[in-house]
């Protein structure tokens, strides 16, 4: 008899310690998606600040701004690897103020 009270309490420990990981599961969850969120957040900013420095180094070169953003990320001399991309699905646009902004929401 003592043997099957023992088993019933090692179950009972178990349960109540799963139902507490579960709590803490479920409140650090949230947590960690708003924290990938502002990391992709930060890596659009940065690849704003990039943008915006090729934007002046073409007209430094050039002698003028570009006329879109595409004399921009067609050219293998400021991005050799790659154009940068925003990591929440935006697009990079060239205002007439010659900046660069995000269109993401």
């Amino acid at each position: 008899m003592s043997d099957l009270k023992t088993k019933r309490m090692a179950a009972a420990e178990i349960l109540i310690v799963l139902l507490i990981i579960g709590a803490l599961a479920s409140i650090s969850m949230p947590r960690m998606s708003h924290s990938a969120t502002l990391d992709r957040e930060a890596v659009c900013k940065s690849n704003i600040e990039l943008l915006n420095s090729a934007v002046e180094l073409y007209s430094e070169e050039k002698g003028c701004y570009p006329a879109s953003m595409a004399d921009i990320l067609n050219n293998k001399e400021f991005f050799p690897a790659g154009t940068p991309k925003c990591p929440l699905g935006g697009t990079y646009i060239l205002k007439s103020d010659h900046s660069v902004v995000c269109s993401h929401p």
